[in-house]
């Protein structure tokens, strides 16, 4: 299991990226995740009418700390209202921020551990 900074990612963006991405929503999709990122079959149409695509912001503030971070990851598909191929393109270089060495952690599991992660910023 890997996890990601994703308050470090954000806080790595020049002050012209995060105005850049500040209002920007990305479409997250797990049936785009599951095919062209894992390379697993595509999804029935029962199984994507059950968890239907749905659109976040990039940039979201954490309820309880105030603090921004980024909010993608395999499942953002594009960008609402941009150039698909530009949307692709701006998620991926935002992505590639995110799985910097120094901001990841990869944790192999042994049996009987319990790790507890808040998924808003992560």
């Amino acid at each position: 299991t890997e996890f990601c900074d994703m308050y470090g990612a954000y806080e790595r963006l020049s002050p012209a990226w995060k105005n850049r991405i500040a209002t920007l929503r990305a479409m997250h999709n797990l049936d785009f995740s599951r095919t062209r990122r894992h390379g697993e079959e595509p999804m029935t149409e029962a199984q994507r009418d059950a968890v239907p695509p749905v659109d976040h912001p990039i940039v979201r503030t954490h309820p309880d700390t105030g603090r921004k971070c980024l909010f993608l990851g395999d499942h953002a598909q594009y960008v609402v209202g941009m150039n698909y191929e530009d949307g692709r393109a701006l998620i991926e270089e935002l992505n590639a921020l995110a799985i910097h060495a120094d901001l990841t952690y990869e944790h192999r599991w042994t049996p009987g551990e319990l790790l507890v992660w808040d998924n808003r910023c992560v």
